[in-house]
């Protein structure tokens, strides 16, 4: 496929000296030669419109992109598709220097105020930025709910307005969110006075919420159901290979999925069967590497993954080629993993492995600084909770029942 065939059947227009490019980017990206096909229509379409009204490259920007759409694209998955595309090509035609950088929108005052505490916490408190984006998040909802499209009028900022927010949102997370909501809010109003923002500790107003240390069990599944889980994967495939890899890793070593994410080719060191893995609070581990573990991820590495830039261990299986974006994505293998095996739990995330590891190591009479040792865990208290799950040793524990038990 060449330039000029594509944009046969009428004169070339601005866009010709760069299709060839686009198209090569495309192959790179992985796209079906389908969605190359309905990309090029796209780009004929654009193309001609271009001519036809006197525009060129040098002046393309989201504002000519939405007035095409708008009056040559008609509404529905087409116009979807349209729109992709070209902001695909907007953004190459800008990394070559094509067309004009785009422009930058002024950060309202909201985004200003929420932008500089995040940099306070990564670069005074030294927070993960995992955790600095978790507390934005939080602050800009709490802010959005409070203000509105009002200016921001922080002195004004009543007790009232933070437990209003609290109490609005603690029902609808876990316990582990809800413990990032008051951490966030706890932390931003401190910010906000040490600043001089506000003229008193409104951080004393954010409400407790009981999220008891040991009220519930670890959901877990049995080594029987660990085994069927990834029995049920189609190694025949090459998605099945990856998934495969990915699960006997969360089951062997009880990785988490945020690590599986951004573990990279670098962190694979095959000589001596270890593995590097990037933890919570971006604290570095070395894990030993498992003989069938490392199997599944060789074999993964030599068939399946395709080629591109991207440094991760683990590629999408759908353009653009490159790591996954985010730790949800391991939890939906995880899921459709579950589903495939006919395994019911009502907990479906990568870190239901994790659970099912450690409940396994403590049966098998490993001590739980051993299970901590291994699930890389800041403080024993984290640990102890899977005390509740060795049956055996509880019951010598409990007391006899008055009158006996029938």
């Amino acid at each position: 496929m060449n330039t000029k065939s594509i944009l046969s059947g009428g004169s070339f227009g601005p866009l010709f000296p760069y299709i060839n490019q686009y198209l090569t980017e495309l192959t790179e990206q992985g796209y079906a030669v389908g969605s190359h096909y309905e990309q090029v229509h796209v780009l004929k379409m654009f193309d001609g419109w271009l001519e036809r009204t006197g525009r060129d490259a040098r002046g393309l920007n989201e504002a000519v992109t939405c007035d095409f759409l708008r009056r040559v694209i008609k509404p529905g998955y087409a116009k979807n598709a349209a729109k992709s595309t070209l902001q695909r090509l907007l953004t190459m035609l800008r990394k070559i220097g094509a067309t004009p950088a785009a422009l930058t929108a002024r950060p309202s005052p909201c985004e200003q105020l929420t932008c500089a505490y995040e940099c306070f916490l990564l670069g005074e408190r030294n927070l993960s930025r995992v955790t600095g984006v978790s507390h934005r998040r939080f602050v800009s909802r709490f802010l959005s709910e409070t203000f509105g499209g009002d200016p921001l009028n922080l002195p004004k900022l009543r007790a009232l307005d933070v437990t209003a927010f609290v109490q609005r949102h603690a029902h609808r997370h876990g316990p582990g969110e809800v413990k990032s909501l008051l951490a966030a809010m706890r932390s931003f109003l401190r910010y906000l006075q040490y600043k001089g923002l506000i003229n008193s500790d409104l951080s004393l107003a954010v409400p407790k919420v009981a999220c008891w240390s040991f009220s519930t069990v670890p959901k877990h599944l049995s080594p029987d159901q660990v085994r069927q889980v990834l029995r049920h994967c189609d190694r025949d495939t090459a998605l099945g290979r990856r998934d495969y890899a990915i699960l006997i890793l969360l089951a062997r070593l009880g990785l988490r999925a945020g690590e599986v994410v951004r573990l990279n080719l670098e962190d694979m060191d095959w000589e001596n069967a270890r593995i590097t893995v990037c933890g919570k609070g971006e604290k570095w581990a070395q894990l030993p590497l498992p003989a069938d573990v490392a199997r599944a991820i060789a074999l993964y590495l030599r068939r399946d993954r395709p080629r591109c830039t991207s440094r991760r261990v683990f590629i999408r299986n759908y353009a653009p080629i490159g790591g996954f974006n985010s730790a949800v994505a391991i939890a939906s293998i995880v899921g459709r993993a579950l589903t495939r095996a006919g395994v019911a739990s009502t907990r479906k995330g990568a870190h239901l492995l994790r659970h099912s590891l450690a409940t396994d190591m403590l049966r098998k009479g490993a001590s739980l600084d051993e299970i901590g040792e291994i699930l890389r865990h800041k403080s024993p208290d984290t640990t102890a909770i899977y005390a509740k799950v060795d049956l055996n040793a509880l019951k010598a524990l409990a007391l006899p029942w008055p009158g006996g038990v029938r």
